[in-house]
């Protein structure tokens, strides 16, 4: 520490100044006028001042050098101590720790702090509050004509738990239920509930724990019962009590998606969006998923409308307003029956409207005529569009299934839907469209049984020989040939090549075939698998999938540009090319392919076809069995005598054009009102295909 010079000094001064007592001369070496002594008295002053100042700044650095002592003191002690305490892994010590939420500021934010609030209050439900039967939690009311209004109730009573269950249907088996205002579920079974309350065999405990319920519910809920009663006499109701119309487990009808279907109620609840108000209705429905069957949950709307409205006249209303509900229901059950036997895939006829979807997911509806294959497994697996995911069965579900199996005696695995969720089933169900080759959803009660052609193959103007092989190969193959490759699964399929001109059969050979064994016939087209080898490699993948799973056979018309010879300059066709030979080597069915072009077949190729069939120009025998079939199979009575059909026979016409000539002709008859086809129309029509490029000379020569 430095020395502390001042604080001689001022202690020598007051020393000398003391010695000298006031009212007596000074000493000797002081002035007679004084000027000495005060000379002295201003030096002492300002050596005290300095001698102060000076001590102050010695005490402050004191102050200064001890503080500082004593915080290295402290840095040393904390240092001791960190290296004295172990550190603790993360998340290894055995308690429970609790932090609380902090005051938000202006803007709202928080953070959580570790200080216990010091406002929070005793809670109010405790183990007093549980020995009561009943607990209502009250808040101010809105209502005029109350101060206080229940907000929820608690049912702790074991004795009201028990009227529930068995009064109402109700599942409790809870020991405390709440239920929020406005207590839906009192007021859609208020009858049953307020009825098990006037049974003669309640003891005196239950009757009184349900009329403490009962008091509290008519003050809470009383109007509404009231509304509802009157709305289920009336038949009609306001939007605001709409959902006390709407009882969860009921049965509702609605035209939702399709004609009058069944679904059974879930919630309600009031919604609103850039439209306006409305209740949503959520509802459950009987769906198969393409595996199995189960639950699916659709929501349907009701705007909001004004005054009161009728409740048959709702876009979704309970079934037992309906006035004829008994028939609905029946109709219903048999529809599910149908829906029920389409589970899996199958080969089917259909007519009429049928759904696809946009590019935004909206529904669009098309007209479908002709053949089509239900499965919607494959839907969900290869088409563009949603899939439908189905929820499980409750235990309620699976219990009834359980019962109708015993009702009927059924002991195997097999699924079987009793009456009941055969009524709640979908409308429509989801497959593929042969003819305009889609995906769509069809309308069950459009879908009808196949009408076959028996007649097809027979009327099929081939060689017999060639009839009877295509015949034979094709039967053995769709019983099942065994007939397998050195490596297993490969060369297992037919492949059938028909070459030749246009219209004389090609085409009809793959039909007639299919009619006779009765089997689906998946027709493509080069332009249905894409120009790019890996978009072609995928659809062909998919479709030769497909056309296994439905046992159908495939027709690859016009193959040119698949089976065309490759080149050293067109690298993109010939992975094309090298994809079909190896796609072909796998497959497993029967394929037709037609091309009038066989010269230019890639050579790879002939080894990969079973059979080869090249159909010649038509002979005039031809021709005349064709004009004799197509004649024959006329909506209008032909007039045509054997020497017409004859002379009609020597214009070198294909079947196709034929077909044509004798459709324009039937029109043409049909405009005249004519009863029969007569020559003179088919003279017509000629005389004007002759004007046509490329007519047959024969033809000029004939007319």
């Amino acid at each position: 520490m430095p020395r502390c010079w001042p604080s001689f000094r001022s202690r020598s001064s007051k020393d000398a100044g003391s010695s000298t007592k006031p009212g007596k001369l000074p000493d000797s070496g002081s002035s007679a006028d004084g000027s000495t002594l005060e000379a002295d008295a201003d030096a002492k002053a300002k050596t005290d001042k300095k001698d102060e100042k000076a001590d102050e700044k010695s005490e402050e650095k004191k102050d200064e050098d001890k503080k500082d002592g004593d915080e290295s003191k402290d840095d040393e002690a904390k240092d001791g101590e960190e290296k004295e305490k172990p550190k603790v892994a993360v998340g290894s010590v055995a308690e429970a720790k609790n932090i609380y939420k902090g005051a938000s500021d202006d803007d709202g934010n928080w953070t959580w702090v570790d200080k216990y609030p010091d406002d929070v209050e005793e809670a109010a439900e405790n183990e007093e509050t549980a020995t009561y039967a009943v607990v209502v939690r009250n808040q101010k009311s809105n209502d005029s004509r109350k101060k206080l209004e229940a907000h929820s109730i608690i049912v702790q009573s074991p004795q009201i738990r028990t009227a529930r269950r068995h009064g109402t249907g109700v599942a409790c088996e809870l020991t405390r239920l709440e239920f929020e205002a406005p207590f839906k579920p009192f007021v859609h079974r208020w009858s049953e509930f307020t009825k098990y309350l006037e049974k003669p065999d309640l003891d005196e405990k239950t009757k009184e724990h349900m009329k403490i319920l009962v008091d509290i519910l008519n003050y809470e809920i009383g109007d509404n019962v009231k509304a509802f009663q009157d709305y289920v006499k009336n038949g009609v109701v306001c939007f605001k009590d709409l959902w006390m119309i709407f009882q969860p487990g009921n049965v509702v009808v609605s035209a939702h998606q399709g004609p009058l279907s069944a679904f059974e109620m879930v919630e309600t609840e009031y919604m609103q969006n850039n439209c306006g108000k409305f209740l949503q209705v959520r509802c459950d429905c009987v769906d198969y998923g393409g595996k199995e069957f189960g639950r699916f949950q659709e929501a349907i709307n009701i705007p909001e409308f004004i005054g009161t409205k009728k409740i048959t006249g709702l876009k979704v209303y309970p079934l037992h307003f309906h006035e004829d509900k008994e028939a609905v229901a029946a109709k219903l059950v048999k529809r599910g029956e149908i829906f029920e036997q389409l589970a899996g895939h199958h080969y089917k006829q259909y007519q009429g409207k049928a759904i696809t979807w946009d590019r935004e997911g909206n529904e669009v509806e098309c007209q479908i005529t002709g053949r089509i294959i239900v499965d919607i497994d494959s839907f969900n697996r290869f088409s563009p569009w949603r899939v439908r995911y189905l929820n499980d069965w409750n235990a309620n579900d699976l219990d009834r299934f359980s019962k109708h199996k015993e009702k009927l005696g059924l002991t195997d695995e097999k699924f079987v839907l009793p009456p009941y969720y055969q009524m709640l089933a979908r409308s429509r169900t989801r497959g593929y469209s042969l003819k305009f080759k889609k995906w769509l959803d069809f309308f069950v009660e459009q879908i009808s049984e196949v009408v076959w052609n028996s007649t097809a193959f027979d009327r099929l103007v081939l060689p017999p020989d060639q009839k009877e092989l295509i015949l034979s190969f094709s039967e053995s193959q769709i019983a099942g040939s065994t007939f397998d490759d050195v490596i297993q699964g490969k060369g297992k399929g037919i492949i059938c090549l028909l070459s030749g001109p246009p219209g004389v059969g090609k085409t009809l050979t793959a039909e007639a075939v299919a009619e006779n064994l009765k089997v689906p016939l998946h027709m493509l087209s080069s332009g249905d698998l894409g120009s790019d080898p890996w978009e072609v490699e995928r659809e062909l993948n998919s479709i030769l999938e497909l056309v296994a799973r439905w046992n159908a056979i495939l027709l690859l018309d016009e193959c040119d540009v698949f089976l065309e010879a490759r080149s050293t300059h067109e690298l993109e066709r010939n992975k094309i090319v090298s994809i079909f030979l190896r796609t072909l080597e796998y497959y497993e069915g029967i394929m037709f392919m037609t091309t009038n072009r066989v010269e230019d077949i890639d050579a790879a190729f002939q080894s990969r076809i079973h059979v080869s069939i090249e159909y010649p120009d038509l002979t005039t025998a031809a021709r005349r069995t064709i004009w004799a079939n197509f004649l024959k199979g006329s909506t209008i009575k032909s007039s045509l005598t054997d020497r017409d059909i004859n002379e009609l026979a020597e214009l070198k016409l294909n079947g196709r054009q034929i077909k044509n000539v004798l459709k324009t002709a039937q029109l043409l008859a049909a405009r005249k009102k004519s009863e029969t086809l007569d020559r003179k129309y088919i003279e017509t029509v000629l005389i004007i295909e002759k004007k046509r490029p490329g007519a047959p000379q024969q033809m000029m020569h004939y007319l």
